[in-house]
């Protein structure tokens, strides 16, 4: 897959669950999603009484704007899919059109808690290497589908600095997936690493129930 820019795409409760391997104690924790967007994850754990704040430049935006720019991705996204559909496990997710519908569907879940959400402080308007939260705020740090996806996007010293920032404000880390875009292992992975080790940070990779995308079987997670 090649995309040009960065582009709003969210996904559901169950997927972030199967992503970043997360328990039901997991889930009492107090959480940060990174780099959110549209996902539903916010929504359905909050309407089951979990803590948890989402944190995308996207949200300076109103709904109606964020949801302008899902009907562009939309069309980017399905045009690539469609070229590369042997780089997809289609599985759960049947085909290109059932894609779609699952994405869209946890997104309005999204659209329909957005606005309640940032009155409430749920949706914070922020970016990556800076975070407007106090040090070990969260207990867990959740980044799906930015940091390492789009490694030719962000560069390796964005990558540091970023993660740098999510360990300072949540005790644990995990980000999701490990790959590119176009499915190869980001190159960004072994100075990341190298650079958390040496401050002292243990590091692990773990394999995921998630599986979508080939090759996207491990996250990373940092404590």
């Amino acid at each position: 897959m090649k995309l040009k820019e960065i582009v709003p795409w969210g996904r559901s409760f169950c997927e972030y669950r199967d992503m970043f391997l997360l328990t039901d104690d997991d889930l009492q924790r107090r959480i940060l999603g990174c780099g959110d967007g549209p996902a539903a994850f916010n929504a359905e754990l909050t309407e089951t009484g979990g803590s948890v704040v989402s944190v995308d430049p996207v949200y300076r935006f109103s709904a109606d704007e964020i949801h302008s720019g899902v009907d562009d991705a939309r069309s980017q996204i399905v045009s690539e899919v469609t070229k590369n559909v042997e780089n997809y496990i289609w599985d759960s997710i049947r085909d290109v059109d059932h894609l779609v519908e699952t994405r869209m569907a946890a997104m309005e879940l999204f659209f329909n808690d957005f606005e309640q959400g940032k009155s409430s402080g749920r949706y914070v308007e922020a970016s990556l290497p800076e975070l407007p939260f106090e040090n070990n705020v969260f207990d867990l740090a959740l980044c799906s589908h930015f940091l390492f996806l789009y490694s030719d996007h962000v560069s390796l010293e964005q990558h540091i600095l970023s993660m740098k920032e999510l360990c300072r404000v949540a005790r644990e880390v995990r980000v999701y997936p490990l790959v590119t875009l176009d499915g190869k292992r980001s190159p960004h992975i072994e100075p990341v690493v190298s650079d958390l080790r040496s401050d002292g940070f243990d590091v692990s990779f773990e394999n995921v129930r998630y599986r979508f995308q080939k090759g996207a079987e491990e996250m990373i997670v940092v404590a």
